[in-house]
This record gives C-alpha cells, structure tokens and sequence, in this order.
C-alpha cells in the first residue's frame, strides 16, 4: 500500500476499469457495474485499438489528470536528491535499505553480513582486550569469507577481501596505544593505590 491515498485510490480505478474491459472482451460485462471515467469511454472508443493500447492510454490519460489536479505535490522526498545517486552499484543496496531502516541485526546473505562486517572491523577488533582475542577474531573472520566465496548457501557473489593477520594485530596495538594515551593526557594523577592495583593486575593476567 502506498502512504498516499490519493494514489492508491487512482490505482483502484486503474484496476477496476481494466476488470470490467476484460469482462467486456470476454462478453461478460458486470451487470451492477459502476460508471466508469468519461475519459475510459474515450478511449474504448477509440476504433482499430487493442485491448492493451486501451489500457496504456486510460493510465496516461489519469496520471496526466492527476499531475494537472496537483496529486503528486509535496510527496515525501519531492525535492531531495536521491540517496546513493553516483555512487558504485551495488546489487543488495534494497537488503542495505531494509536493514538499515528496520535496524536488523544477524540477517541477510553472507555476502552482505561480511561487507558489512568488514566496515566495521577496526571497530569490533578494538572490543577485545588481549592479541590473541584479535588473532582468532581475524582467523575467523577469513575463514567465514572463503566459506561464502564457495557459494555454499548461495546468494550474490562475495567481495569481501580478507585481512592479514599481523597488520590488523599492529593496528589494534596502536589504537590502543593512542586510547591509552589521550586518556592520560586528560585523567588525573594515579594514586599509589591504584597503580599497585594496576601492576597486580597486570602480573596477574595469563
């Protein structure tokens, strides 16, 4: 359904005409059927038409009406550019769309969840706190990236690149490093407590 009930109103009577022309051909008109619009009666009378050339000008002929009537104005978006335009085609831009305005999470083609993943990488690795945690998470993340490029379940092609394992290591060490270092540029002092606290709990970390 649309979110205009002008149009779906106009699309009623698009289709309604087009039942009772049908019936018509088939020499079984509707006996209760409503008036149609002076502009059908025009067009079926067109001599020499086919069936579907009737249709196509009935439409035209309505939608021409309704811009002259003013129902297409300030419709949602009238005057926005459109979203995307010029940017690099993407085949599952309408799985994006939906995603994104429901705000689904766990759903969709591998070849999306993985792009998606990928965006998003720099991001997920920094939630981990040991090197390890970031050696199995990309370990993982390649093997589910050759996984789909197999097409084992189907869907779009995959082009997720895969990542190597010591640069993202390196680039989770730095930007842990820069956290660490403008949250001491703007904490206060440490107190001896608590940075005995934080050497034991250093020491005690496998």
């Amino acid at each position: 359904m649309s979110e205009d009930p002008r149009l779906d109103a106009a699309r009623y009577r698009v289709e309604k005409l087009q039942r009772e022309m049908d019936a018509e051909a088939e020499g079984d008109a509707p006996a209760e059927a409503e008036a149609a619009p002076p502009e059908a009666d025009q067009v079926r009378s067109s001599p020499g038409t086919s069936m579907a050339t009737d249709r196509a000008a009935f439409v035209e002929t309505s939608i021409q009406q309704a811009i002259r009537r003013g129902d297409f104005d300030d419709l949602p978006g009238a005057g926005k550019p459109l979203e995307g335009l010029g940017a690099q085609h993407d085949p599952d831009w309408w799985i994006r769309r939906k995603i994104q305005t429901e705000k689904l999470t766990g759903l969709g083609p591998p070849s999306l969840m993985l792009r998606t993943e990928h965006a998003q990488f720099s991001e997920r690795a920094d939630a981990f706190f040991r090197e390890q945690e970031v050696r199995d998470y990309v370990a993982d993340f390649n093997r589910r990236v050759i996984e789909a490029r197999r097409q084992l379940q189907g869907g779009p092609p995959v082009v997720t690149p895969l990542h190597d394992v010591e640069e993202e290591v390196a680039a989770w060490h730095e930007r842990r490093a820069a956290r660490h270092a403008a949250a001491s540029a703007t904490a206060e002092p440490e107190t001896p407590r608590q940075r005995r606290r934080r050497r034991w709990l250093r020491r005690s970390r496998p």
